[in-house]
This record gives C-alpha cells, sequence and structure tokens, in this order.
C-alpha cells in the first residue's frame, strides 16, 4: 500500500485498529484471526412517504471471505409504526414474526478493505399509525460459518415530511489565491413548513474557506456543515452569500468543484453520528460572526425528513485561470545486503509543487510509476498496487512477485511536499556491484488520470541501487539530488472534504423510497 495517514478509524465498532487494503481477492477466513463489526445508519422517515432504503454495513479486521451469513433485523420497539421489507430478492428475506426481518444471501459476502461491505438493503417505511414523534431501537445481528456474532443496535424516528430544495449550478473564474463568494440558496419546495436545515458541504481540496463563520463548522481551511435555526415557510427561498479562496496550490489552468446538501436537522444528526462512528469530525465552529439566511430565530425544532432528497443538492464549478504546476520528482533508493538476504526498498516520487494534484473527484492516479528490479535480484513482496509488465499492453495480477519490471498506480490526490511511497521486498540471488534499476514517474498509460506536463521532466527518473561501491549512486532523483533526502512520504488528504471521502463510501446520504424505486447511488 502507499503510505498515508488518511487511515479510516471504526471507533466504537469493536474492531481495534485501521483496517488497510489489501489482496484483491480475499482469503478464507479463520475465525479467531478475523474480527467482525456490523453498522446500521439512525434513520428518520416521515409520515405518510414512502419510507428511505438503507443497509447495514459489515467490517472485517482483515479481507475476507465469509459463508452461512444470516442478518436479522429486530424492529419490535416500534411496536405497529414501521415495517421492513427486503428491497432485493436475492437477499432472500423472510419475516419469521411481527417486527422482525431475517436475511440469508445466496452467495458469499466479500470484504475487501476498511471500508466494509454493504449487506441487506430494506425499505424502512412508516405504517398508517405512524405519528410525529415515534421511535425506537433497530437492531441488526450478523451470524457466520466460524464467527461470533456481532449486533449494532441504531435509531429509527418518524417525523413530518418535509422538501428542502437547492439551486441550480453556479459558474466561477478564479486564479489560485484569489477569493470569491457564491449562493448559499434554500427553497421551501414542499407543503409543511421548515424548521431549521443544515448544509453538508462536499468541495474539492482546492476550495478554502474565505470567512470562518460562528454557525458553520471547519477541518482546517475546509467548510463541512452550516447550521440555520431560521423557519422557512412554504413556497419561500432563502439565501446567503458564502466566502471562499482558491488555494494557492491549486493547478491552473483547470477546474475545481464543489457542492452542498441540505438535510433537516434530524437527518443530520444521523448524518453525524455516522461520521462519528466512522472517526470523521464533523470540524469545529468557525470564529467569525453567522452566516444568515435570514434574521435567525432560536426555537426547538421538531423532528422533520425530507420526503425528496434528489433536489437538496447545488453544484459549484470553478473554472481556474493563470498558471500554476507542478513537478513531480522520481525518488529512488540504495539498499545492500548478501546472498540470499531480502532487503526491503522504498520507492515512490514526491510533489516539489507549487501545485498540488487532485483527481479525487474521478479516483484516478495522479500518475504512473514503473519500477525496474535490478540484476541479480528478485521481487518477492510486492505491493498491491503494482502489476508485473509481461510485455506491451500486457500485466499480471496485483502483487504478484518475480517480474523484472512493475507498473504502479498512485493515490488521486498529492499535496505539494508529499512522498507517496511502496516499499519492494527484493531478495539477493546474486550480488552484482552497482546493480541498477530504473524508478519512473510520469509514465505513458491508455487511462484516466495521469500528468504528463511536468516541470522538470529531468528528474521523473531515479535509480533503484543495489549494493553500491564507489560511484554507484544513489536514491535521488534522475538530476543527482542529494540521496540522503528522507523519505518521509504520510499524506493529509483527509481534509479534502467530509464529501469526497463519504461519496467514495457510498454512504453520503439516506436514500428516499419513491413508487418509482429510484435510487440515490453516490
Amino acid at each position: 500500500m502507499l503510505k498515508h495517514t488518511t487511515r479510516r478509524w471504526l471507533a466504537g465498532l469493536g474492531v481495534a485498529g485501521a483496517f488497510v487494503a489489501a489482496s484483491a481477492t480475499p482469503a478464507a477466513a479463520q475465525a479467531p484471526d478475523v474480527e467482525l463489526a456490523v453498522y446500521m445508519n439512525d434513520i428518520t422517515i416521515a409520515t405518510d412517504s414512502a419510507g428511505k432504503i438503507d443497509e447495514p454495513r459489515l467490517f472485517a479486521s482483515e479481507p475476507v471471505v465469509i459463508e452461512g451469513l444470516t442478518v436479522r433485523f429486530d424492529y419490535r420497539g416500534l411496536g405497529d409504526k414501521v415495517t421492513l421489507k427486503a428491497e432485493h430478492s436475492g437477499d432472500n428475506c423472510e419475516a419469521p414474526e411481527a417486527g422482525v426481518l431475517t436475511c440469508t444471501p445466496y452467495f458469499p459476502t466479500d470484504i475487501y478493505d476498511e471500508w466494509g461491505t454493504n449487506l441487506a438493503a430494506v425499505l424502512v417505511a412508516p405504517t398508517e399509525g405512524a405519528q410525529k414523534g415515534d421511535a425506537g431501537d433497530l437492531k441488526v445481528t450478523v451470524s457466520a460459518d466460524g464467527f461470533d456474532t456481532v449486533s449494532y443496535t441504531s435509531k429509527i424516528r418518524i417525523g413530518e415530511g418535509v422538501d428542502l430544495a437547492g439551486e441550480s449550478e453556479t459558474t466561477v473564474k478564479a486564479a489560485p489565491g484569489a477569493g470569491f463568494t457564491v449562493p448559499l440558496s434554500l427553497r421551501n419546495a414542499g407543503s409543511s413548513t421548515v424548521e431549521g436545515a443544515v448544509a453538508v458541504f462536499h468541495n474539492d481540496y482546492a476550495i478554502r474557506a474565505g470567512k470562518r463563520y460562528s454557525n458553520c463548522t471547519y477541518t482546517d481551511d475546509h467548510v463541512r456543515a452550516c447550521h440555520f435555526d431560521e423557519t422557512v415557510a412554504v413556497g419561500e427561498s432563502r439565501q446567503a452569500t458564502l466566502s471562499y479562496q482558491l488555494g494557492k496550490d491549486t493547478y491552473a489552468p483547470g477546474r475545481a468543484y464543489g457542492q452542498f446538501q441540505w438535510m433537516t436537522v434530524a437527518e443530520y444528526e444521523d448524518y453525524s453520528n455516522y461520521l462519528e462512528s466512522r472517526g470523521i469530525s464533523t470540524g469545529e465552529p468557525g470564529d467569525g460572526p453567522a452566516l444568515d439566511l435570514a434574521p435567525a430565530a432560536s426555537a426547538q425544532r421538531g423532528t422533520q425528513a425530507d420526503t425528496n432528497p434528489d433536489n437538496n443538492w447545488s453544484s459549484l464549478d470553478i473554472t481556474v485561470t493563470g498558471t500554476n504546476g507542478t513537478d513531480l520528482e522520481a525518488v529512488g533508493a540504495s539498499i545492500a545486503g548478501t546472498a540470499g538476504e531480502e532487503v526491503v526498498a522504498t520507492v515512490g516520487f514526491r510533489n516539489n509543487g507549487p501545485a498540488t494534484l487532485d483527481y479525487g473527484r474521478a479516483g484516478s492516479s495522479v500518475t504512473y510509476m514503473t519500477v525496474g528490479i535490478p540484476d541479480g535480484t528478485t521481487a518477492v513482496d510486492v505491493p498491491e498496487v503494482c502489476v508485473p509488465v509481461k510485455g506491451k499492453d500486457e500485466h499480471g495480477e496485483a502483487g504478484e512477485p518475480g517480474a523484472r519490471t512493475y507498473f504502479c498506480y498512485a493515490e488521486p490526490i498529492v499535496l505539494v511536499g508529499e512522498e507517496p511511497t511502496v516499499d519492494f521486498t527484493l531478495r539477493i540471488d546474486k550480488v552484482v556491484p552497482n546493480a541498477t534499476g530504473a524508478v519512473k514517474v510520469n509514465v505513458p498509460c491508455q487511462c484516466d488520470g495521469g500528468f504528463y506536463d511536468d516541470l522538470k521532466p529531468a528528474n521523473d527518473t531515479a535509480k533503484l541501487l543495489v549494493n553500491a561501491t564507489g560511484n554507484g549512486g544513489g536514491e535521488g532523483g534522475g538530476d543527482g539530488d542529494d540521496p540522503t533526502l528522507p523519505i518521509t512520504g504520510d499524506s493529509t488528504t483527509l481534509v479534502a472534504g467530509i464529501g469526497g471521502l463519504l461519496l467514495a463510501a457510498g454512504a453520503a446520504g439516506f436514500v428516499v423510497a419513491r413508487r418509482r424505486r429510484t435510487r440515490f447511488v453516490a
């Protein structure tokens, strides 16, 4: 794996530590070695609505294939206020008694990485007898062959139906470091008064806060959410002006994108509980004046749920003007050992700036790298982000050992000064003085992403040197940089926006069931 401090901790789920991605094909589980944990969102649904579709998520302490899975939903504490029904026939669900739904999927369940795997999707719907203020527990219990049973209890609440609506796309032109403003608009498109609302932001890393409002929360220079107490009457529209600034490290010319999503106060509580379960902070309040949609009115808010989340979104499209490029420098290594010894070579690249590369919205690699294995050595342990090159446009399996050249993928965002690296374990079969392989970045690829406008192409190649003698060279870049430069390389891209992280997980919002059975897919 690329070394990175963006570790996703699953606080409160009973599994210690960070789960890191590993093999693309999970191995069969051994119960003493693998711990499971399950999580289910809190859910607020509106009376007289079709309800919401949600699904529990199962986590494991390492990649695994799970067989004999049973998911049990127990909502007896809600009496006759809600019903749960399977959304997909393949989940093989049945109701053995009132207030209980059990699902036994036909196929094994794979858990690949720290994001876990969605289990049986269920439609949580109010009954005719449900009233605003009704609430109760939903206990999800998961059992599987060879594993201890795990459970999680979430809350289901019944609220009044409202319809929050955003506005259309805003377009802006700005240079790196420049400030600009955008409208923050809310319209009550429903038939009930809206009692407060929360705007949740999903912005690219380049979009920084221009001002820090007291009713908004921030992580570093990025706005997370803004909370409003205003009561918005049926058919009424409100608008505020939000101040932004492009980061000085924004790549130019280029584009940056942002979104914000309206939630009711109750639904934001559900959402923030989810964030807390993932160890993700919603940020700290700003120290400036309040951002107003209208004169603030403090009041006790009732439970409300949005009946149409499809229109909750507003988008921001920024054309980044000017010129602000970057230099990616290959980072090699110098290792030594005797015949038969296994030695770790840490190689990668460094972003020398002045611009950050952010391909996070597309999820593609910022650059592609090849690593040539020196003569007299064999790669016996290979990173999962690297595949062997076996011929023109022909590659082997991820992490496959024994090849002479590897093609490696990088992260979708690399900040200025960061140095993503990978570890190759090389077995020294024969001592060859000054055996040299090449580490190359910005290599061509007929795929998404990649970087081909480097400010300093001369340092795109570095040496991977084994058993150097005297003038053999070092681990620095191809232009003779100091080989003693440390490989520090931990990223800090969790600041790149709650939305980016959560949308990637497929959990940025709740799904409202409609008669046409539409479904929000992040």
